[in-house]
């Protein structure tokens, strides 16, 4: 086993602010949520942990009592998460209205199937009654019986949004839609991850649009937060079986969530019993079993007792026994109840154990989502917890072909989520064109020698978690839709260019490539497909704002770690960006897109990766390299265009500029290509 290198380490400098309550005994997401209960369609994302259930309770009152709705229907994915929306007595902390869900409504605790539960949500809407729970299943069908005009004058809320997609299968986002186009309703949507519905959209955009989004960013939590100082990210690589080395990353002193890897991963042994059991080999003499709970007890070598609560056994009721011990109230605060939980598809969403400072998962998971809620279960603020850390274990390529490919694949997916849990953990950016009239803007901090209007500042409001930098040549959005998308949703395009293999693939392991064919290209390309309904400029604006956002954060974490792998003091990557904003001339669009948005993965890579396994990576995506396409031409020849209007003269073939020199090759093979009738 390789020693540990975090990917990402990210320093929060605990001022308190998230975890205190106002008058009405709302914390400061909750708080910034209410202010928009008047919205018709709003969409909260905010972290796990951050209070998602309870803003939407106050929403939810104020919107039967103020604003003229019937019924409150809270939806959530599955049972287990209806617990959330328990009565909580709300007066008690200043609010003006208890939130009460009677026992017959709150059909996630009733028995029989979500089929059954229909006629209970039918005699509801006909009650008086006021709030309702259910599974996002038992609301699909009963608005195919009962339609969506049964539900006029209501609130819908949807719990953990990203479950819904607008794809012509997922029936939710199909209701979804239908019920936007009546209009006759008022939805709440939540989601603790900020890449919705991973590859596909939750609404189509016409619907989106009609959303109002409140987002309370990971940055404003975790820097609000008492005890939780640090969070550390890795992905690390092992040979042969991972349960022979899993103690190099599993420290039995952490509290640790282990995610063992799904049966049909690369990484199972296909006996999920036997890498329980060998797991719990490896850290100690079994002593047996806790009669009350189900925990296993385990002696270590230093005389310490463990208890292990597994979630793995196929035995139903022992898992139950183990289930339960692990949501028994009366130990919510005991940090000794239990000290590893191994799990199996368990343990992520609405899973809440603050003591968790470790989480480590086994194999790649395929989604993003995923992801953010396991990372979501290290990240609650607990006494005595200063660091949290997510570790992502996975196989390092072997010399079967077959199995080389699949190795590349989880090796680059780890990365391109460990560069986008990156940008979620960062301050916020907001980018402005640099001009001479600019001036400083308030309450934001621009470092010792405060805001030069000759130079490209970088400003940082602590409060907010919002930088404001100043580029040189910057294209701004034009449109609403550009604007929201810039101030919103940079993370989703991100998202979408480091999920392109392509991308990844060259960015990493071509040595001869030039950055801007992946910074201008391929993110423009990519941009181009997924928001068609924008014209150029606003497309452009669009690419320049998430390339800056993305090389940026690069680029801080690179100076915030340093030479030695050990991240610096407190507010590490904010002095990273100030730092590399001043070592450069001139902070210019330009020069942001020569920075190839890889390279800092690739470094760890090097560091995490045996080298004959990063050689037979770097070979096998050699070996699928092409010639430039006519497709890709086209594309070089668009950019030699607007060279051409920018300086007066086409690109040169003979420049010493590499990026100017391949688009003179693009655009000499696009004539080729159109003289020998390779376009339509």
């Amino acid at each position: 086993m390789t020693k540990s290198v975090p990917c990402v380490s990210v320093t929060y400098s605990r001022n308190g602010a998230s975890t205190k309550a106002n008058a009405y005994g709302m914390r400061e997401m909750q708080e910034g949520a209410y202010e928009k209960r008047g919205e018709q369609y709003l969409l909260i994302k905010s972290p796990p942990a951050s209070g998602k259930s309870r803003a939407l309770m106050f929403i939810a009152l104020d919107k039967l009592a103020n604003q003229g709705l019937k019924q409150a229907i809270v939806v959530v994915p599955e049972k287990s998460i209806g617990s959330s929306f328990n009565d909580e007595p709300l007066t008690k902390y200043g609010f003006w209205s208890d939130w009460t869900v009677a026992p017959r409504w709150n059909l996630c605790n009733a028995p029989g199937e979500d089929g059954g539960k229909v006629n209970s949500v039918g005699a509801f809407l006909q009650s008086d009654d006021k709030v309702l729970v259910c599974t996002h299943a038992t609301f699909r069908f009963a608005v195919d019986r009962f339609g969506v005009e049964a539900f006029d004058d209501r609130l819908i809320a949807v719990d953990e949004f990203h479950h819904v997609s607008a794809s012509a299968d997922n029936k939710l986002g199909a209701h979804l839609a239908e019920f936007i186009a009546r209009d006759r309703i008022h939805i709440v949507a939540m989601t603790g991850s900020y890449f919705r519905g991973d590859a596909e959209a939750v609404l189509s955009p016409h619907d989106e649009a009609r959303f109002d989004s409140y987002t309370y960013t990971y940055y404003q939590q975790l820097n609000g937060y008492e005890h939780l100082k640090q969070l550390d990210i890795g992905y690390f690589f092992y040979s042969g079986a991972y349960a022979d080395d899993i103690l190099a990353v599993l420290n039995p002193a952490e509290k640790t969530i282990v995610h063992i890897p799904n049966v049909n991963s690369r990484e199972s042994t296909k006996d999920k019993i036997r890498e329980v059991e060998h797991i719990i080999e490896e850290l100690g003499d079994w002593q047996g079993t806790d009669p009350v709970t189900g925990f296993q007890l385990v002696t270590t070598a230093d005389g310490r007792t463990l208890r292990i609560a597994d979630l793995v056994d196929d035995d139903l009721a022992k898992r139950d026994r183990v289930s339960s011990a692990l949501k028994d109230p009366a130990q919510k605060n005991n940090r000794d109840h239990v000290d590893i939980i191994i799990a199996l598809g368990m343990a992520k969403e609405g899973f809440d154990w603050i003591w968790c400072e470790h989480a480590l998962t086994v194999g790649y998971r395929a989604s993003l989502t995923e992801i953010v809620q396991i990372i979501g279960r290290a990240t609650r603020d607990a006494p005595g917890k200063i660091r949290a850390r997510f570790t992502n274990l996975i196989a390092e390529p072997d010399a079967a072909e077959a199995a080389v490919t699949e190795a590349v694949n989880d090796t680059l997916k780890a990365i391109a989520a460990s560069l986008l849990m990156e940008q979620v953990l960062a301050p916020r950016f907001e980018f402005k064109p640099k001009n001479p009239t600019n001036q400083a803007t308030p309450d934001f901090d621009y470092g010792p020698d405060g805001y030069d209007p000759d130079k490209c500042n970088v400003g940082f409001h602590e409060e907010r978690g919002v930088f404001q930098i100043e580029i040189k040549g910057l294209t701004e959005p034009k449109s609403p839709e550009a604007v929201r998308i810039c101030r919103e949703d940079l993370n989703e395009v991100i998202a979408s260019f480091v999920q392109d293999k392509p991308s990844i693939e060259r960015g990493l392991f071509d040595e001869e490539l030039v950055p801007e064919e992946l910074t201008q290209l391929r993110l423009g390309k990519i941009i181009k497909a997924k928001y068609p309904e924008l014209d150029d400029e606003d497309q452009e604006a669009l690419r320049q704002h998430a390339i800056a956002a993305l090389n940026l954060t690069q680029q801080a974490a690179r100076i915030a770690i340093g030479d030695d792998d050990q991240p610096s003091a407190n507010t590490a990557l904010i002095d990273g960006v100030r730092k590399f904003a001043m070592d450069v001339r001139e902070l210019d669009i330009d020069l942001i897109d020569r920075i190839n948005p890889f390279g800092e993965a690739y470094s760890i890579l090097a560091k995490t990766m045996s080298e004959d396994s990063l050689k037979q990576v770097a070979a096998a995506i050699a070996a699928k390299r092409t010639t430039l396409s006519p497709e890709e031409a086209k594309e070089l020849a668009v950019r030699a265009v607007r060279f051409k209007k920018e300086r007066g003269r086409l690109p040169s073939i003979s420049s010493t500029d590499a990026w100017e020199k391949r688009m003179a090759e693009g655009a000499a093979a696009f004539v080729r290509f159109k003289d020998e009738g390779r376009y339509e």
